[in-house]
């Protein structure tokens, strides 16, 4: 996961360079850009969690900057920036990275009671 996580970031930084340059442009790139590479941060840090709670709260960090990468890809192409083509495999990653982390939040909880 820690390579899943590092390589949609580095696919995001490719992805956003091609994003035209105009205000909206940059706006969404800046912001896609920051919440791809905070996945893939994050989730190192959440391998690093020195409790369950932690690990709990680190999940859910995790979980919502994938969830906004999503949002930010979904916007891109709703602006006609770029191709649903050229998004659709991005915008699956981040979905299942999403659906991941919201399943581990959910066990390290439930076995945490």
């Amino acid at each position: 996961m820690k390579n899943r996580t590092k390589q949609f970031a580095l696919r995001v930084l490719k992805m956003a360079d091609a994003i035209p340059a105009s205000r909206s442009g940059n706006a969404i790139a800046n912001q896609i850009v920051r919440s791809s590479t905070s996945v893939a941060a994050n989730y190192r840090a959440l391998c690093r969690a020195k409790s369950r709670a932690d690990f709990i709260n680190k999940t859910s960090i995790v979980e919502e900057e994938a969830d906004e990468s999503g949002f930010w890809l979904e916007l891109i192409v709703d602006a006609g920036l770029l191709t649903a083509t050229r998004i659709k495999p991005l915008l699956a990653e981040a979905g299942e990275i999403t659906a991941m982390l919201v399943a581990s939040r959910k066990t390290a909880v439930a076995r945490g009671r």
